[in-house]
Formats: C-alpha cells, structure tokens, sequence
C-alpha cells in the first residue's frame, strides 16, 4: 500500500475518536500487535514520526496500546481479543501471525498490517489493488527472495555443495520458503539440509549439528 494511502486511513480512522472519547470519556486508542519482542526505539519513534504527520498527535490526544507475543504465537488470539475489548479504533498488525489474529479477532475494526509474505497467499486480503475487507498494509515479500538469496550465497561460497537453511517450524512462511528454496537449491545443484528450531534450546542444538 502507498504510504499516502496508510496516512489517508490512519487520519480517517481518527476523524471518528473524538465523538467516541467525549462520549465515554477515554483517549481514543490505536492497538499495536507484535508477535514478537518489543520493537527497538527506532521503529517506534518512526511510528510516532508517521503519526504526527499524519496530523495525529500522542501524549494528551491518542493512546497506544502495545501488546507483544514475546514469540508465542499462541498468545496472539487473546492479545488481539483485549485489543478489541478496549475499543481501539485501529489495529497495527506487525508481521503474518499478528495480522492473522487480529483478521480473526474482527471484521470491523480497520487492520493495517505489515508483512514479508505474500498477503494474497497467506489469506490476508483478497487483491493488491483493492482490498474488500478491514485489512491492508504493508507487504515487503521478502520471503519470495529464497532463490535468490540461495544463488547469491552460491557465489560467495561456489565450492560448498551442501547448504544448511534454520526455519522457525511455528512460523506459518517456514512452509513455503523451505518448498522455494528447495527448487533453488535443485536449479543450482546444491544439497539443501533444511533444520528446524523454535525456541532458543532448539537453535543451540542446531548450531551443534
């Protein structure tokens, strides 16, 4: 999504807080869901920086509230639930399993996401054009770039013949990167040895295999 766009939705998600805040007496409130550790200061300040210049200003005037998964996925779903609960007129969605909590925590409130994958496969918004439901966003795809991030490791490394790939086996793009990085290596004639780990033990062990 353009980033004029994102200021558009932001500032019209907005225009309808101030009714809602005098009524109930509370700040107006944006939900920011991660799923994992809280983000470092440069990505917050860039969002307060995008905030302010779409003419929507914190402190006194808007509150965010930050929910972080820590990794557990299996957290989200409630995360997203309270979200909701507090009557946040917006939800930011940070990354695939975030968004995908909060696309089934509501169909009304706007989403606005932000995503390596592929949104269309990943079940997230129907075009990339014009998005029918609650969601848009942001979408880098970089996990569409196995094949090349393979081919240029080929380069720098042309006498390794077996290449070993670390996967997050609770990450729902650890499925398709694997399969495109599969077919790479198979383009290349490289052996592919694919690992998985999901927590720190699991990686520690790895790096000892």
């Amino acid at each position: 999504m353009k980033r004029r766009q994102f200021i558009t939705l932001l500032g019209g998600a907005a225009a309808t807080w101030p009714l809602a805040a005098s009524a109930q007496q509370t700040l107006p409130a944006i939900g920011l869901l991660h799923e994992g550790l809280p983000a470092p200061l440069s990505l917050t300040t860039a969002f307060q920086r995008g905030l302010i210049e779409a003419g929507i200003s914190g402190g006194s005037s808007i509150k965010i509230e930050n929910r972080w998964a820590e990794g557990q996925y299996d957290r989200l779903p409630a995360l997203a639930a309270d979200l909701i609960d507090r009557r946040v007129g917006i939800i930011v969605a940070l990354y695939l399993v975030a968004a995908r909590a909060a696309k089934s925590a509501t169909q009304t409130v706007p989403i606005v996401f932000v995503t390596g994958s592929d949104p269309i496969g990943a079940g997230l918004v129907s075009s990339l054009n014009r998005p029918t439901s609650n969601l848009t966003g942001v979408a880098f795809m970089f996990t569409r770039l196995g094949e090349k991030n393979l081919a240029t490791l080929h380069e720098l490394v042309p006498n390794a013949a077996v290449i070993g790939a670390l996967v997050n086996p609770n990450n729902p793009n650890a499925e398709p990167q694997a399969r495109d990085l599969q077919a790479a290596a198979r383009t290349l004639g490289l052996q592919l040895v694919i690992l998985s780990a999901g927590s720190d033990r699991e990686i520690d062990g790895i790096f000892a295999t």
